[in-house]
C-alpha cells in the first residue's frame, strides 16, 4: 500500500479501547449493544473512553434496531449530548421504508455535528440504489467515509461492489474514503488494497472469544502488520 491503510475497530468500553490503540487501532468506532448491530453509547462511556486514548472516535448515532431515523428530535439530542461529553466524530445514516436515504433525517443530525467528520454507515448496505444515496448526501458537511461490505450479506457477497466503487474513487459522489467492513477478514485484504481501497473495519475479527469477550490488542496488531505500518 502506498499510504498507510485506517484500521477502525469497534469499541464498546474502555478497555476495549486501550486493547485496540495498544495493537495499532488508528480509530474506534464507539457503540453500545451489539445485539441491535451499535446503537448510541453512554455519555459517560465517551467520556471515559477519551481520557483512556488519544485516537480518534467515531461515535454511533442510533438509537434503534434497524435503519429508520426514529425520533429524529432525540436523535439531535443524542448528537448534542455526545458533543458534549467530548466526542468529535461520529457514524449514522438512515434510510426511509423504501430503502432510499432519509434525508431530511440525515442533514437535521449533521447540521448538530456543525462540521464534525463522520460516517454513513452500513446502512448503504440496505439502500435500494447506491449511486443515488451517495449523489443525494455528495455534498453533506463533514461526510468523510462510507462504511461498507458491498452487499447486505456481507463482503463476500459485496466485493465486486467494492471493486467497482474503488474504481470511481473521485467521481461526484464518490469522494469519500471506502471502509470495509461486515464479515470482512484477512484474506479479503490483498485484493481490497490492489483496488486501491485503505480503510479496513473490524468488530469480531478484534475478538477471540466473541461479542462476550473483550478486543485483543493481539488480534488489532496482527491486522496492523497485515495493512501494513
Amino acid at each position: 500500500m502506498s499510504k498507510r491503510a485506517v484500521l477502525e475497530v469497534i469499541a464498546l468500553d474502555v478497555e476495549d479501547a486501550v486493547a485496540a490503540q495498544a495493537g495499532g487501532a488508528d480509530r474506534l468506532e464507539l457503540v453500545t449493544d451489539m445485539a441491535a448491530d451499535g446503537l448510541t453509547p453512554s455519555a459517560a462511556t465517551v467520556a471515559g473512553i477519551r481520557a483512556a486514548v488519544d485516537i480518534p472516535v467515531r461515535v454511533m448515532l442510533r438509537l434503534a434496531d434497524g435503519f429508520a431515523a426514529g425520533d429524529v428530535d432525540r436523535l439531535a439530542g443524542a448528537a448534542c449530548e455526545m458533543r458534549a461529553a467530548g466526542a468529535d466524530e461520529f457514524v449514522l445514516g438512515f434510510l426511509d421504508a423504501d430503502g432510499n436515504v432519509d434525508l431530511g433525517a440525515v442533514e437535521r443530525v449533521a447540521r448538530e455535528l456543525e462540521g464534525c467528520r463522520w460516517t454513513f454507515h452500513r446502512a448503504i448496505d440496505r439502500a435500494a440504489d447506491r449511486d443515488a444515496l451517495r449523489k443525494q448526501l455528495a455534498d453533506l458537511a463533514g461526510l468523510d467515509t462510507y462504511l461498507t461490505a458491498g452487499a447486505a450479506d456481507g463482503v463476500d457477497a459485496g466485493l465486486p461492489t467494492l471493486l467497482a466503487e474503488a474504481g470511481r474513487q473521485g467521481e461526484p459522489g464518490y469522494e469519500q474514503r471506502l471502509l470495509v467492513g461486515g464479515g470482512l477478514r484477512l484474506e479479503h485484504v490483498p485484493l481490497l488494497a490492489k483496488a486501491g481501497i485503505d480503510g479496513f473495519h473490524i468488530g469480531g475479527a478484534a475478538r477471540p472469544d466473541g461479542w462476550d469477550g473483550a478486543v485483543s490488542a493481539a488480534a488489532v496488531a496482527q491486522w496492523r502488520r497485515v495493512l501494513g505500518d
